[in-house]
C-alpha cells in the first residue's frame, strides 16, 4: 500500500516522543505515545483490499484474533496516565493484539 506519508508521521510521532520525554523529565513530565495496530477507522477499514482476504482472515491473523477497538486504546491511556505509569516515558507501546511481535520474515526471502 503506498502509505510513504502515513509512515513518515509515525517515526516523526516516534522520535518526537522520545526527545521530548528526554527533555521534559527534568519537570516530571512523562511524555509517551500509542502505536495501534488494526483497529476499525474509517482509515483502515479499506485495508483488504492490500492483503488477500477478508476482514475476518485479517483478524485470524492477529495473534489475539481481532482487532482492537476503542476501549483498548482507552485502556492503554488510563494506564499511561495513572500512577502506575508514573515513571514510563519515552515508550512507544505498541497496542497491537501481538500483531508485531507476531511478525516473521522468512530467511529464505533475504
Amino acid at each position: 500500500a503506498p502509505t510513504h506519508a502515513y509512515d513518515t508521521s509515525k517515526a516523526a510521532v516516534h522520535h518526537l516522543t522520545k526527545k521530548m520525554s528526554a527533555d521534559l523529565a527534568h519537570r516530571n513530565i512523562t511524555v509517551n505515545a500509542i502505536a495501534p495496530g488494526y483497529v476499525m477507522t474509517r482509515m483502515s477499514a479499506g485495508l483488504t483490499k492490500y492483503v488477500s482476504g477478508t476482514e475476518e482472515k485479517l483478524a485470524k491473523s492477529i495473534p489475539l484474533g481481532r482487532f482492537g477497538n476503542d476501549d483498548d486504546m482507552a485502556g492503554s491511556c488510563i494506564y499511561l496516565s495513572s500512577p502506575a505509569g508514573s515513571w514510563i516515558t519515552g515508550v512507544i507501546l505498541t497496542v497491537d493484539g501481538g500483531a508485531v511481535g507476531a511478525m516473521q520474515i522468512p530467511l529464505s526471502s533475504l
